[in-house]
């Protein structure tokens, strides 16, 4: 690998330099726990297999790395972006996930185009398109309309969702070290092991049962199992998956912008080689059964930590997901883990998506006594709170068969209030004064 000029600091591994194999194995494992809790909650979500999954964020993260020169340090892991139109796709019952797969090639190709065409013209279009104000509505809206799909697993059953959830802010907040990266896996882990022991989770219609059969009828050593897309209903229903690549392309210029300040070396002139390698890792996955990948911050938050960006790092990371991709037991280990702990995970994460839409804000130091800019913000409030996800407790996929019963306590509970008489609406002067106050403000946050 070609070294880069510019000033070296000290105590900093760069990405051409290569550490002992002992220090770079260890490394290499750390990454890929850093990196496991994100990535194996999208499969549980979705439906997907997580050995596949697994799987295919070593290949694309190789794929990555040999697209970009081996100059740019990142893991790539499942996108948390494509969950709102996988889930609309493919249904909760019975679900299509060839419909599925079909949308992630698409968003993955329409993702390389971008970054082929961003690594000819240059990195300027990408600034002028995407402002802090655009990238930051962008996520909150994900991160609010996904959290309402967390609500009915996390209901489930209260006490270990709640459990997994405190777990995972209390990792994140009060741990020091290495463990402090890893507050999704620990917090799975302990909902995990309180669901196990907790004596209503015994019921097997229980939201926190966990079914040990299919742990023990799994092989210890197999092959990935491999699925294929379904281009049948090309049009309408995958449209869903064209606005993807624009998320990614905000995420995937943070995530170099974030590396490059660590590093103290600019790598802003590979942003078109980061689009084209995620992409092209994006499309290979889901043309065989995987999940839309990205560049993870976690593997960025460790690399902070460390300082070490050595390229070698991410090979042994990658090398490392693949292995585990042949590991059925793994897979069956993953699947087992209750609805009531996933939800626990879900409400913790996508809460935390929403917010990281506010820190661009922040951090951008955007100017929200602009009038375009308050359009464009509060659009991230009202699009969230009436998003209709399988999750929804008004989506007519998890109907509610208690609701369904007219002298049910629930459905008197849940029954709908009448709306208040319309009144008058006072008038003031200036015409459009009298709408001020109403449903324009500040984000929630």
């Amino acid at each position: 690998m070609a070294v880069a000029t510019g000033k070296r600091e000290r105590d900093v591994v760069y990405p051409e330099d290569r550490l002992p194999w002992p220090h770079t194995i260890l490394m290499g494992l750390q990454h890929v726990m850093a990196m496991f809790g994100a990535t194996v909650l999208v499969p549980l979500i979705l439906g997907f297999n997580p050995n596949t999954v697994i799987f295919f964020s070593g290949v694309a993260t190789l794929i990555f790395l040999f697209v970009t020169g081996f100059k740019v340090p990142s893991y790539l892991g499942s996108s948390f972006s494509f969950i709102g139109s996988v889930l609309a796709v493919q249904g909760t019952q019975n679900p299509n996930h060839g419909l599925a797969y079909a949308g992630i090639v698409m968003a993955g190709v329409i993702y390389l185009i971008i970054g082929a065409i961003v690594h000819f013209v240059g990195v300027n279009p990408i600034r002028y398109l995407l402002p802090p104000v655009v990238t930051g509505t962008v996520v909150a809206v994900i991160g609010l309309a996904l959290a309402s799909a967390a609500t009915g697993n996390y209901a489930g059953e209260p006490f270990t969702a709640t459990v997994t959830l405190l777990a995972a802010v209390a990792a994140a907040v009060y741990l020091r070290g290495f463990p402090r990266l890893l507050p999704v896996l620990i917090g799975i882990v302990v909902g995990y092991v309180v669901s196990a022991f907790y004596p209503p989770c015994a019921d097997a219609k229980s939201a926190c049962h966990i079914d040990f059969n299919a742990i023990g009828q799994a092989s210890l050593v197999g092959v990935p199992s491999f699925s294929f897309p379904d281009f049948s209903q090309f049009g309408t229903t995958l449209s869903l998956f064209f606005f993807i690549p624009v998320i990614l392309v905000a995420e995937n210029a943070g995530h170099v912008y974030a590396i490059s300040g660590i590093m103290k070396r600019d790598l802003s002139h590979m942003l078109g080689r980061t689009f084209i390698g995620d992409g092209l890792g994006t499309t290979i996955s889901g043309l065989l059964g995987g999940t839309g990948e990205t560049t993870y911050a976690e593997n960025i938050g460790v690399m902070g930590i460390t300082r070490v960006f050595s390229i070698m790092v991410f090979v042994v990371a990658a090398v490392t997901a693949i292995l585990l991709g042949f590991i059925p037991i793994f897979g069956a280990l993953v699947r087992s883990i209750p609805v009531s702990v996933q939800g626990g995970i879900e409400m913790y994460l996508f809460g935390l998506i929403a917010v990281i839409g506010g820190k661009i804000w922040v951090d951008a130091k955007v100017d929200f006594s602009k009038r375009a800019n308050l359009a464009v913000g509060n659009s991230a409030h009202h699009r969230g709170r009436h998003s209709r996800h399988p999750g929804h407790p008004d989506s007519p996929r998890r109907a509610d068969p208690d609701l369904q019963q007219p002298g049910s306590r629930r459905a008197e509970r849940h029954r709908p209030v009448p709306a208040p008489a319309s009144r008058p609406r006072a008038r003031h002067g200036g015409g459009t004064g009298g709408d001020r106050g109403h449903g324009v403000g500040p984000p929630p946050w």
